[in-house]
């Protein structure tokens, strides 16, 4: 296979692993890699190793054709416009439209578990794009990734500190996976020559309440780590309070509810389908983050 393969958001975390993998794991060449992003001077280190740079503004829509010219496979991992609504989505849409023009063969996208029947507030944008992609006309893989491992290490630092983590979840199960596993699994689509239109969805091999993710974490580090189960009212409160931003409070407050409804108990082989291999453990990743965890 020699298509010339394009990674958007290639300077962020996922993006960089993806990359990686691309070079490391499957072997391509660096020159049939694409690295793109707004500031394309962050990729110096790819640039080295041969790997060709591009900007790609998801705002300046006029010069994404450009940036997506000569390309066969194109990985579009979803932006980080959060804030404002509607803006992720006008990003996406934009860069689907500048991959038509393009003459892209091959549409992948980073998307979420089943956004069509979801409470989180920004599964839309996943909806939109996805059928943003599928009205193309141009083939696609679709890969929804489950909620990270890694989102764990934002909150529980601070948890462990206090010895009390407050959910909203209840008894509702998540198929967490790690942001390395599917970056992998995603690495290993955007490399292969399938032309096939397909939706993925990348999950562990469990699914765990989060009083058994505090459970793992308390024994890893030795620490208590009583859950406390609170109201959604209760919980947005609380992290208003701690002076998160108010698109961040509903952003958290509807994947705990999504969780609690049981629309993220989703599990699939599809990361084994993808790569041959079993997904990381839970308590595999916090033992490899343990250092994170102490905070």
């Amino acid at each position: 296979m020699s298509s010339t393969l394009l990674v958007t958001g290639a300077a962020g975390k996922l993006g960089q692993r993806v990359i990686h993998h691309l070079l490391e794991t499957y072997k391509v060449a660096p020159g049939r890699i694409i690295a793109a992003t707004r500031s394309p001077e962050k990729l110096a280190d790819l640039a080295a190793k041969g790997v060709v740079t591009r900007k790609a503004d998801f705002d300046d829509a006029a010069t994404l054709p450009a940036a997506f010219a000569g390309v066969d496979r194109l990985l579009i991992i979803s932006t980080d416009a959060l804030a404002v609504p509607g803006l992720r989505l006008k990003q996406q849409t934009a860069a689907v439209e500048a991959a038509k023009k393009a003459g892209v063969k091959h549409i992948l996208y980073t998307s979420m578990p089943a956004p069509e029947d979801s409470l989180v507030s920004f599964a839309p944008d996943h909806l939109g794009t996805e059928n943003a992609i599928k009205a193309s006309g141009i083939g696609y893989t679709i890969l929804r990734d489950a909620w990270y491992f890694d989102n764990y290490l934002m909150g529980l630092p601070h948890s462990l500190e206090v010895g009390k983590w407050y959910t909203a979840t209840g008894n509702g199960r998540v198929s967490n996976i790690s942001r390395n596993d599917c970056a992998l699994a995603i690495a290993a689509a955007l490399a292969s020559d399938a032309t096939e239109s397909a939706i993925y969805t990348l999950t562990g091999s469990t699914a765990l309440t989060i009083e058994d993710v505090a459970s793992v974490v308390s024994r890893i580090t030795g620490r208590p780590l009583e859950v406390i189960q609170v109201n959604d009212e209760q919980f947005a409160a609380g992290l208003a309070g701690a002076g998160l931003p108010p698109f961040v409070v509903d952003m958290l407050v509807s994947a705990d509810a999504n969780t609690r409804a049981g629309k993220f108990d989703i599990l699939t082989n599809d990361f084994n389908k993808l790569t041959g291999k079993e997904p990381q453990t839970l308590r595999s990743f916090f033992e490899e983050h343990k250092a994170a965890l102490a905070g």
